[in-house]
């Protein structure tokens, strides 16, 4: 019974592993943020080579008129001059399509631009990507990519409510250096 127990574990230990194998790794700091292509919520397309020379806070969130995201995007919102004044934009990205999106930043007041990743593409390429409920959303991911295009910071499994505290302070230390 010991030797079947063994076994099993083993078993099951190799299936949770390879599981977490086939997921995507969010790229680490120090290493090229990854290129993409998306619309927004006013149906242009955004790059991020359109941002070099700038600061970028790509933030990943699950999904649109949800409490979580609804903060996270409001503190955002609220922090926005100082990001202007630190040379940054703020790029949020969710599955949602841009009729959401639009729809998100009437009703919440938010004027910085949110990315329709409805193919899953770039939350892939960021490792930005789960499951919840049988629907795949986007994981709540940021990433601080300085004006070279070089991801700086990577925080991953934010709390919506500090978070824009946090990417602040960190973007102060980064351009004190």
């Amino acid at each position: 019974m010991k030797i079947f127990s063994l076994l099993l574990a083993i078993l099951l230990f190799a299936s949770l592993s390879a599981i977490a194998a086939d997921q995507p790794q969010p790229p680490a700091a120090g290493a090229q943020a990854p290129a993409f292509s998306l619309p927004s919520q006013e149906g242009t397309q955004v790059s991020l080579d359109q941002y070099k020379g700038k600061w970028v806070v790509l933030y990943f969130y699950p999904k649109d008129f949800t409490s979580g995201c609804t903060i996270e995007a409001h503190n955002f919102q609220r922090d926005i001059d100082k990001y202007t004044q630190k040379n940054a934009v703020i790029l949020g990205v969710s599955v949602d399509n841009v009729d959401s999106h639009k729809g998100f930043c009437t009703k919440e007041g938010l004027n910085f631009k949110l990315l329709a990743d409805p193919d899953h593409e770039v939350v892939q390429q960021y490792g930005s990507i789960m499951e919840y409920n049988g629907m795949t959303l986007a994981a709540r991911n940021t990433f601080l990519i300085d004006p070279s295009g070089v991801i700086r910071k990577v925080y991953l499994k934010v709390s919506p409510q500090g978070h824009s505290d946090e990417v602040l302070a960190d973007l102060q230390q980064l351009q004190a250096k």
